[in-house]
């Protein structure tokens, strides 16, 4: 089976963190991302990037309209995301617990919900 995990973050408490501490919390994330590839079962992994740059796509009135995103209004933005393949949903849990949104970053408001994801095949 397949899991997406989504990689949360509150960009308020994370731009609040001193320099210092933002780059020393960042700076353990390579680690534990190698620890996650390590397990092979990562499949995909990436960062969604500056939220400056997103944009979010809505129907109204026939034609599709285009502004600024995140479209969420909440607190905690997706960061980032990654797929992993499990056998079971206790081994998804656990390396999805390897992925740094879910073992460091509390100060940043970092969190990682993980998803099992039924595929549709086309035609």
């Amino acid at each position: 089976m397949h899991y997406v995990g989504l990689a949360y973050f509150t960009p308020e408490r994370f731009e609040a963190m001193p320099p210092e501490e933002r780059a020393a919390l960042l700076a353990q994330c390579p680690a534990l991302d190698e620890a996650m590839r390590a397990t092979g079962r990562m499949r995909l992994s990436a960062s969604l990037g500056d939220l400056g740059t997103w944009r979010t796509l809505r129907p109204h009135g026939g034609k599709t309209h285009v502004s600024d995103g995140p479209y969420t209004e909440a607190k905690e933005v997706v960061g980032g995301l990654f797929v992993i393949e499990a056998d079971s949903h206790e081994e998804a849990l656990r390396i999805a617990a390897l992925h740094p949104a879910a073992t460091l970053g509390e100060a940043g408001g970092w969190a990682v919900e993980l998803i099992p994801l039924d595929f549709y095949r086309a035609g």
